[in-house]
């Protein structure tokens, strides 16, 4: 796609929408650790006796324990993935970058006490140490990988995002975001009853487009929060989204 086909399509007007709360996923949504988690996967890979080029084909946005089962049941349990997971951010902090956007967003909505959380399918080893080693605002509210039975495109986390944060999902009058990157995160959102922006940082519009975002972005600039309406609930603008 040329650069000015791209630009001219992610020009859609600003809009000013209200929710109870943001959920955010996080690889892809607000850090980048591609490369260290392509790192991950060849050590993984070369422990598993399997090519890591097949494992990365279908490994993001899915749980290490779920990818893993699939080549050693023996190692799918949460004290292996979880050792495993948290020695990615100590060994590879340094291939990590964060989503344009993202650290700004978070700390306006830290700075304001807002609704949110994190919504992951790494385990809390691995959100928590990327947090600390990118120096990002950390939610009170966490969903990891260990903590539901279904990962992502099943809706599970978002459910138990939703409830911990005291709201009720499917509930008329709620309107919750989710922030997603990869297809499953975006069916995931879309059948835990909430809108969805898909950021374009990994996978193609058409994928996102298919999966049912509401909206697509190119990444987190696209997203600002700008306070509570009269009922309390968080205003976001959302810019240079994707035109229909």
């Amino acid at each position: 796609m040329a650069s000015h086909d791209f630009e001219k399509k992610f020009a859609r007007p600003t809009e000013l929408h209200s929710f109870d709360a943001a959920l955010f996923d996080m690889d892809g949504t607000l850090i980048d650790s591609k490369d260290a988690i392509e790192k991950y996967w060849h050590k993984m890979g070369n422990e598993l006796g399997v090519d890591p080029l097949e494992i990365l084909l279908t490994s993001h946005g899915r749980r290490s324990i779920e990818t893993i089962a699939l080549y050693d049941k023996s190692k799918a349990n949460w004290d292996y993935v979880s050792h495993a997971e948290g020695l990615i951010p100590i060994e590879h902090g340094a291939d990590a970058v964060e989503i344009p956007g993202a650290r700004s967003l978070l700390a306006s909505l830290e700075h304001a006490s807002a609704p949110r959380a994190i919504v992951t399918s790494g385990t809390r080893a691995l959100v928590t140490g990327w947090l600390d080693v990118m120096h990002l605002s950390r939610p009170k509210h966490l969903v990891v990988a260990e903590d539901v039975s279904a990962g992502k495109p099943a809706p599970d986390c978002y459910k138990r995002a939703i409830s911990d944060l005291g709201l009720t999902a499917g509930k008329a009058q709620m309107n919750v975001l989710v922030l997603e990157d990869s297809p499953a995160g975006v069916l995931a959102g879309k059948a835990a009853g909430c809108q969805v922006i898909g950021l374009a940082t990994t996978h193609t519009i058409e994928q996102l487009e298919s999966s049912g975002a509401d909206w697509i972005v190119r990444d987190l600039r696209s997203v600002v929060f700008v306070g509570f309406n009269a009922d309390g609930k968080i205003q976001l603008e959302i810019r240079n989204a994707l035109e229909h």
